[in-house]
């Protein structure tokens, strides 16, 4: 299947068919790399955050999930009226 190279922006991209996107499991990401020459599309391997909800819990759980900054306010802030 040849498809066009496209302009997009300042970058120029392609735009695949559905069903060819459908065929190897691409909805809203894709990992690509260069390998011999050659642009290769994959699902990617695992989501982007993954195991984050999980390790928050943990977190959570030893108490260790305080503010890495703490709070902080200027002491004029108060009288401001929004």
């Amino acid at each position: 299947m040849r498809i066009s190279i496209r302009r997009i922006g300042n970058s120029k991209g392609l735009i695949f068919p559905t069903s060819l996107l459908a065929q190897v499991g691409l909805k809203d990401e894709a990992e690509v790399t260069v390998e011999d020459g050659a642009i290769v599309v994959r699902a990617p391997a695992q989501p982007v955050r993954s195991g984050w909800a999980e390790a928050s819990k943990s977190l959570a759980a030893a108490g260790d999930d305080g503010l890495v900054m703490p709070d902080f306010v200027n002491a004029e802030d108060e009288a401001i009226k929004w």
